[in-house]
């Protein structure tokens, strides 16, 4: 609704409930996560058990902590239910991007994207006043207490979730994808053993139906949920989709994180309502305690031009980031050169294997090293087809191998790859000594060439 009579974007607000739902169950899914990480023994089998973590290009310094790494995820878990319960939320959500974020770049090798859009989301909570409802905060300080407050707080979100499906979908206008069912008909026979759905799963017409129906679904849901009359079918359309690949695939938490997070597009009287059945059992749920008061935006305030330049930026930076692969050459799914952080979701499916060589640049001398003497089985699995993994891993045997007195080191690799059904063909340049290739942000001109081609974005 419109404030005062007043047209400008800027100037209108919205009842702050959506903001609040969002927050609560945001908040109280990923503390669960954390516990679902603890609970299934993750943390000590990724990050302690490993002698050597893989990290992300500028973050080397981000590593686990031993037995403090612990501390990090009671940390993270804390501030999640501090963000969900609305208790000194600012604070809160700083520790939890900040917590989860250091989680999330400890090691690459288990990068995901929804891990991302974990931080991603709890970075711009940081700056929407998520605690103005509905909150501890907000109960035990009545003078922070709003009903209302700038609609752009609910829409950025909006916006945000619209990216992720929205690039998710562009990602799938592929050849691939579209013509060739991959990789969904190299998965969907690994269900079987699903009540209802195994026969259906081996079906050839199903895995081309469900390629189609997926890109279809990523491409139009954010807009089928943006308006009334397509509001209910986009979510019923959430609901069947996440449900599904929850069946289909080891995701962990995002189905159930995207099926809470799409409710923000709902109006705000189903939010009220959502909060007044709640608030029967937590009295500081009360949507309404002040009713009529609303925040406003302040445009002569510093902290308002930055918060608002801030959002600025971050959404510019997530609408171009998805589009980096166009600077370097090659097949993306081969090269894997701006892979990451473009919301290219479950479209590849990619094997490997790499075989290291130790050389004494003067004698020749020369021997093969067992990757599981440094590496544990997933992170092999990982490294034997990303580059990046590739280069890392040749420097740590270079330095390694130094360090116990061997001279001139130079490291090649015997590298094969198979990408999405193809057969398998060499991936690295085997004559290159990887210890003279540094890691940047430039095109890595020692893979091999695809030698096929996959059409499309």
């Amino acid at each position: 609704m419109v404030t005062d009579g007043q047209s400008s974007y800027w100037n209108q607000s919205i009842q702050a409930a959506p903001l609040a739902v969002f927050r609560i169950l945001f908040g109280l899914l990923m503390f669960m996560s954390m516990i679902r990480f603890w609970a299934y023994g993750w943390i000590e089998r990724l990050y302690l058990e490993p002698s050597f973590h893989f990290t992300y290009y500028g973050f080397e310094w981000v590593k686990p902590l031993g037995g403090f790494t612990y501390v990090i995820f009671v940390v993270c878990g804390l501030s999640a239910l501090m963000v969900a319960v609305g208790y000194k939320y600012r604070i809160a959500i700083v520790i939890f991007f900040l917590s989860f974020t250091y989680i999330e770049l400890m090691d690459k090798t288990t990068y995901l994207n929804h891990y991302y859009f974990v931080s991603l989301v709890s970075f711009v909570l940081i700056f929407l006043p998520a605690h103005v409802c509905a909150s501890i905060d907000s109960f035990k300080k009545p003078e922070i207490s709003f009903d209302s407050i700038p609609r752009l707080n609910v829409d950025v979100l909006k916006l945000m979730l619209g990216i992720v499906y929205f690039y998710a979908g562009l990602a799938k206008l592929n050849s691939d994808w579209l013509v060739h069912a991959m990789p969904l008909k190299m998965w969907l026979p690994g269900g079987y053993d699903l009540p209802l759905l195994g026969y259906w799963l081996q079906q050839t017409w199903v895995h081309y139906a469900l390629s189609w129906m997926g890109a279809l679904y990523d491409l139009t849901v954010p807009f089928l949920l943006l308006y009334a009359t397509t509001r209910w079918l986009g979510y019923f359309m959430v609901i069947v989709f996440h449900v599904l690949t929850s069946m289909l695939f080891p995701i962990g938490m995002f189905p159930y994180l995207m099926i809470a997070c799409t409710l923000i597009f709902f109006t705000p009287s189903f939010h009220v309502k959502v909060l007044e059945k709640l608030s029967q059992y937590v009295p500081w749920l009360r949507p309404t305690a002040h009713s009529g008061r609303s925040l406003n935006i302040d445009n002569k305030s510093l902290w308002q031009s930055v918060r608002l330049n801030l959002i600025i930026v971050f959404f510019a930076l997530q609408l171009v980031i998805p589009f980096r692969y166009l600077l370097y050459p090659g097949e993306l799914f081969w090269t894997e050169e701006g892979f990451r952080f473009s919301w290219r979701v479950m479209l590849m499916e990619k094997a490997g294997v790499a075989s290291f060589k130790i050389v004494d640049g003067k004698t020749g001398q020369r021997f093969y090293v067992e990757n599981r003497d440094f590496l544990t089985p997933f992170q092999e699995k990982q490294m034997s087809f990303q580059p990046d993994f590739i280069l890392e891993y040749a420097h740590y045997l270079g330095r390694h191998f130094e360090s116990q007195g061997h001279q001139n080191v130079e490291v090649y690799v015997d590298s094969f790859v198979a990408l999405n059904g193809r057969s398998s063909r060499p991936f690295v340049n085997p004559k290159v000594d990887l210890m003279k290739e540094k890691e940047s942000f430039k095109h890595k001109d020692w893979i091999l060439p695809f030698e096929d081609e996959i059409k499309g974005l």
